[in-house]
Formats: C-alpha cells, sequence, structure tokens
C-alpha cells in the first residue's frame, strides 16, 4: 500500500513532526491515566493490590508484545495509518473504562490502550528519519519523548481534577473524545514521507555510523532480530526505563502517599517535576549521542548506576525521607526516561530503513517488559505482606526490592550485546577506538 508523500521543505518537515508530537502526547495521557488514579480505581472496581497491578501489567504486556507486529505494519504501510489507527484504538478502550463495571471488561479496555498506545513513538520515530536529517535524528527523538510527557501532566494535574469534580464515567469518556478528535487530526495532518532526501542529498553530511547498508538476502524481521544492535537497544530501553515505568504507571502514588505521607497536592508537584527532569534532560542526551555515538554505552551506565542510588536514598531508610530528599531522588529516576531512548538510537544505526520499524519495536519493548514484570511482581508482594491494603513504608521497601532483578539482568544484558554490536561496527569499517585513545584525541581539538 502507497505512503502518502509531499514536496520536501523544512517547514513542512516541522509541522509533520508536530503533527506526530500532538498525537503522542495525546497516547501519553491515555498511557498513564491509570497510574494517577490508582487508588480511584481500586475503589472504582474494589481490587486488591494484584488485581490493580494486573490493569497495567495487561496494558504493557499488551503495549510490549505489540512492538514487533507493529514495526512490520509500520515498515509496509506507514506512520500516518499507524499513529491515527492506534489513536482510535485507544478512544475506544478509554470510553470501554468510563462503563466498565466489572474487572474483565476493564481489562479488555486497557488491552486497546495497550496495543493502540504501541504505534505511537516509534511510528514519530520513523517520521523523524524519513523528513530530517541523521545528525538531528538524537536531539528531535529526544525533544519528542520529553515534550510528549505533558502528557503526563495533562493525566496527573487537570484529568485527576476533572475526575474529583466529576465522575468515573464523564472523565474517561471525555479522553476517549480526546482520542477520537488525535485520529482524525493524525490521519489528515502527518505525510509519510517526503518525495526527496531532507535537505537535498548534497547538503546533508553522512557519519559511517549513519550508513546502514540494505541486506537483500533477509527479511525485516529475521534481520532485526538477528542484529545485536537491536538488542543493545531492548537491554538499554530496560535497565534505564524499567523502574521510571514502575513509577509513573502505577506505584509511584501509592508509594508516595501511603509509604512517604506525602498529600495528593505534593504528589502532583513530584509528577510535574519528574516530567521536567526529562526536558531538561532529554535534550542533553540527544546531544551527547549526536557528537559522541560511539561511546552512548557511557551514558546508559551513568544512568542506570544514578537511578539505582536515586532508589536506594528512597528506600533503605525505614523511615519517610524529607520532601526535598524525595524531589531530588524522584528527578533521578525520571532521567531513566530520556536515557531508554538511546536504546532507539542504538536501533537506528543498526538497522537500515527497510527494518527500522521492526528495529525500533524489539528495541522499545525492553523497560516495559521490565516494568510490568516488576509492576504485578510489587502487587503481588503487597498483598502476601498487607493483605488489608493498608501499606507501610516498610511495605513498600519489601515489595520494591523486587527491582534489583531487571537492574542486574539489563546492565549484563548491555554489556554483552556491546560487543556483538561494536564487531557489527567493525564489519561496516567502524573502529571504536579505546577510551584512553579516544580522549587524547579529543582533548587535542
Amino acid at each position: 500500500m502507497q505512503s502518502r508523500t509531499a514536496p520536501y521543505s523544512p517547514q513542512r518537515a516541522y509541522t509533520i513532526w508536530i503533527a506526530g508530537l500532538i498525537a503522542y502526547i495525546v497516547a501519553v495521557v491515555h498511557r498513564t491515566s491509570l497510574g494517577v488514579t490508582g487508588l480511584e480505581a481500586a475503589s472504582h472496581f474494589g481490587t486488591t493490590a494484584s488485581q490493580l497491578a494486573l490493569f497495567t501489567v495487561t496494558q504493557l504486556v499488551v503495549y510490549s508484545a505489540a512492538q514487533i507486529p507493529v514495526g512490520v505494519l509500520l515498515d509496509r504501510y506507514g506512520a500516518r495509518r499507524l499513529i491515527a489507527t492506534g489513536a482510535l484504538m485507544m478512544a475506544v478502550g478509554q470510553l470501554g473504562m468510563a462503563f466498565a463495571e466489572s474487572i474483565p471488561v476493564a481489562l479488555g479496555a486497557r488491552v486497546l490502550i495497550g496495543a493502540g498506545d504501541a504505534t505511537t513513538f516509534v511510528s514519530v520515530l520513523r517520521l523523524i528519519a524519513a523528513w530530517f536529517p541523521p545528525m538531528r535524528a538524537p536531539v528531535l527523538g529526544q525533544i519528542t519523548g520529553q515534550i510528549a510527557q505533558a502528557g503526563q501532566i495533562i493525566s496527573a494535574v487537570p484529568f485527576v481534577y476533572f475526575l474529583h469534580k466529576t465522575t468515573w464515567t464523564t472523565a474517561f469518556a471525555a479522553l476517549g473524545i480526546l482520542g477520537v478528535i488525535a485520529s482524525v487530526w493524525a490521519f489528515y495532518a502527518i505525510v509519510d514521507q517526503p518525495q526527496s532526501a531532507p535537505g537535498g542529498a548534497a547538503k546533508v553530511r553522512i557519519r559511517p555510523i549513519d550508513r546502514v547498508p540494505h541486506d537483500p538476502t533477509s527479511k525485516p524481521l529475521a534481520g532485526a532480530l538477528r542484529t545485536a544492535g537491536s538488542w543493545l537497544g531492548f537491554w538499554t530501553h530496560m535497565v534505564t526505563a524499567f523502574s521510571f515505568n514502575v513509577f509513573v504507571f502505577l506505584w509511584g502514588k501509592p508509594f508516595l502517599i501511603l509509604g512517604q505521607g506525602l498529600s495528593e497536592q505534593q504528589v502532583s508537584l513530584v509528577f510535574t517535576i519528574m516530567t521536567s527532569a526529562g526536558i531538561f534532560a532529554g535534550p542533553l542526551f540527544g546531544l551527547f549521542c549526536a557528537r559522541h555515538p560511539l561511546r552512548r554505552t557511557w551514558l546508559v551506565f551513568t544512568v542506570a548506576i544514578a537511578v539505582a542510588a536515586a532508589w536506594s536514598v528512597l528506600l533503605l531508610p525505614s523511615t519517610p525521607r524529607p520532601f526535598i530528599v524525595i524531589v531530588i531522588a524522584t528527578f533521578v529516576i525520571a532521567t531513566g526516561g530520556p536515557a531508554s531512548l538511546v536504546g532507539l538510537d542504538f536501533a537506528r544505526t543498526s538497522n537500515p530503513t527497510s527494518r527500522l520499524g521492526v528495529g525500533s519495536g524489539i528495541a522499545n519493548m525492553g523497560g516495559f517488559v521490565g516494568g510490568f514484570v516488576c509492576i504485578m511482581a510489587i502487587g503481588v508482594v503487597l498483598d502476601i505482606v498487607r493483605p488489608t491494603g493498608a501499606y507501610t513504608l516498610n511495605d513498600f521497601r519489601m515489595a520494591f526490592s523486587v527491582m534489583l532483578v531487571p537492574l542486574v539482568v539489563g546492565l549484563i544484558g548491555v554489556a554483552w550485546s556491546k560487543r556483538g554490536t561494536r564487531r557489527e561496527y567493525a564489519r561496516r569499517g567502524i573502529v571504536v577506538p579505546p577510551a584512553r585513545d579516544a580522549w587524547r584525541t579529543y582533548r587535542k581539538k
């Protein structure tokens, strides 16, 4: 099926990017709407902790499982159709949440939301790859991911306020209507690719790492699965983002209110500051990746260790932390969100355009796979240690300890797949010099 094209111009490129960005902001609103209403959802459906976790886990499992099929469809049908279809699926899912009176119906609604959400971000990244020079891709990808987190603020502040002032049905039905509008907007405003190269081939400097040779002997799915860079993207995404997803998708608000004793207003401020952390760190990470593409794993390991240290500050003490300490720690945890996008940059520089959708889908699974495993495990532990639901800080400390497992596994995965990725680079004539040699070269500039 033919993709929609249009003549290239810088103005049109940015207009189409903004159209995709708006659709992604709405997707983030859908994605995080349950996490910021976890306590209200437990009351509305009369659920236990593990049942409440099942809502989010279902959404994330579907999101993760859909990444590879979405990548295949993206490579075949283009970003416009996938973004519009995904927005419509999320709209139907939110309408299902609005009128659901039983847990099975609500779970079905979360399935639609997870599947629709899976189409959006990788499709917007495909638009960036089509409409902008490769050097701009890391920065624009970061800017996209972080501006879209405004959707988290929308769900955490005005949506929660609207929910408290109206009813569950009214609030979620409004999100459904918003999704329909986003679907129509995406279908008419987005163009898949330009009719000529972005800016003209003569004007664009293509670095060796951005030249990924096409492999006519392999199909997109098989080729992406055999590419070590796809898996380096997966493990990078996991080790940096899984605990951030645990926090924002479900357990952050209960932990802050019941474990740390914060008020609703303080929790809203924490979530807002976490979003600002991504907006602050994202462009810096993107610039680092654009200028030092052969040293991206340095950034990955640094952020992963910093996030682990921030969680230690919150969980090792047996008493609630001062509010300023919580703000600083959650700010650091939130940098895992933009750092995870480095994983998709690994996929971009390891897969040709013909299989970029599949490669990005593999990378984009990591943080969500680690996230849903931890979300469910935390819910099970909380049910065991406190069946009444009156959780204390010590209950959360015990339950959140399960996050050590994906942290260790993810770090090992990054180290393992990094070696394979460097071998792939070497076959393309890209040699990564030892760090001391790179530093000497940098000092001489």
